[in-house]
């Protein structure tokens, strides 16, 4: 390709694929000199993983500290260490990167993935706001990862304090699956009180990051991360965000990609309003909440709140929540399940704590309606 050429979207057939290729794409991906927009143009320039590797030690590409790292690391050491981090390389093709991603500009030659391998046929959508929001702001964007997780709609978001992490708290406390795509490297708590939910996210649901392991959180790292969030999902949601906040980047890139923009209005003299209520006035769809968003993005099933029993259940809750057709005592439903009362009744107050039931008067109920045929039956 011409120097002076546009760079093509997507990525090189093959990227990653074949003798050598693997590993040299895990090379470049752990460089930190490069920015994911000039990484895009040497693949796409080189042809493949390993002509752009070797033009970078050659000194046709790159930097004398990008060269110095290829000189000094081993391959073998950096998979050593994924491995201590519970983390794996995605590269285009494999189930763990997002075809979605290929439509970017700029799309990552390879992302670093944790925890749950990345379902493609989720619905997913994006809650994205202020790292300082109001408490209205944590109430509504808890509400909305509970019910879009109450629904079946996994929920996306940067992990960050704020809003991000209401929402990520949302639909795991409702039993449901939260992506967190990190500003930092795949195994790097950032902000570091976020360490226990990062925990909770891998163990039922997805950390993707750019990153290699080790990389500290850096200011010019969110933008670029705000990319994949986009790509992620069918739409993107603003709750709360200042003139300048990072979510109108995030916004933006869903505009790009064709998404469907949405934003949750505040009050006009509240600086926090700022950036939902100019999306809004730039054509984004206001919501008062998941209800709202549901309805306008015609998720099949999700508005009438049917979903399958969530994952990650054991297996009296899954017995339980299966029994639930109706509001029923815990007598009823031990009856039913033939687990002992007491046993029972453990189970309905753990899963009313995770949101996926009720007591009313003595009785429970499903917070959702269950759909006709549940996963495996």
């Amino acid at each position: 390709m011409p120097a002076d050429a546009p760079v093509p979207a997507g990525l090189p057939d093959g990227l990653g694929r074949g003798p050598g290729e693997t590993d040299a794409l895990l090379l470049l991906r752990c460089l930190l000199g490069p920015t994911p927009r000039s990484l895009h143009a040497l693949v796409w320039s080189a042809g493949s993983a390993s002509r752009a590797l070797a033009r970078i030690r050659s000194g046709g590409a790159g930097s004398d500290n990008d060269r110095s790292f290829l000189t000094n690391t081993d391959v073998i050491a950096i998979r050593s260490g994924l491995d201590r981090a519970g983390a794996r390389l995605a590269a285009p093709g494999d189930p763990d990167y997002c075809p979605a991603f290929l439509r970017l500009a700029d799309p990552p030659i390879a992302v670093f993935v944790r925890g749950r391998v990345l379902d493609h046929g989720d619905d997913r959508v994006a809650v994205v706001g202020s790292r300082r929001p109001t408490n209205t702001g944590m109430e509504v964007a808890l509400d909305l990862g509970r019910g879009l997780a109450l629904a079946g709609v996994v929920t996306v978001s940067g992990g960050a304090v704020g809003i991000d992490a209401a929402a990520h708290r949302g639909a795991l406390d409702a039993g449901g699956v939260t992506v967190a795509v990190l500003g930092s490297g795949i195994d790097v708590a950032h902000p570091a009180r976020n360490r226990d939910l990062f925990q909770r996210i891998e163990a039922s649901g997805t950390l993707v990051s750019e990153y290699p392991p080790g990389t500290p959180a850096e200011p010019f790292r969110f933008p670029a991360r705000n990319r994949l969030i986009a790509a992620l999902s069918r739409g993107v949601v603003v709750v709360e965000g200042a003139a300048k906040s990072g979510t109108r980047i995030t916004a933006e890139h869903a505009v790009d990609l064709g998404l469907d923009v949405f934003a949750v209005p505040g009050p006009v003299t509240s600086p926090l309003a700022e950036t939902p209520l100019g999306l809004i006035r730039d054509g984004a769809t206001m919501i008062r909440g998941t209800a709202d968003l549901l309805e306008d993005l015609r998720l099949e099933g999700a508005a009438s709140g049917e979903r399958a029993l969530p994952r990650g259940l054991s297996a009296d809750e899954g017995k339980v929540l299966a029994s639930l057709a109706t509001s029923m005592l815990p007598s009823a439903v031990a009856a039913a399940t033939g687990i002992p009362v007491a046993d029972t009744l453990t189970v309905l107050i753990a899963l009313e704590i995770r949101g996926l039931v009720r007591g009313v008067g003595g009785r429970f109920e499903r917070t959702f309606k269950a759909a006709a045929t549940q996963p495996g039956a």
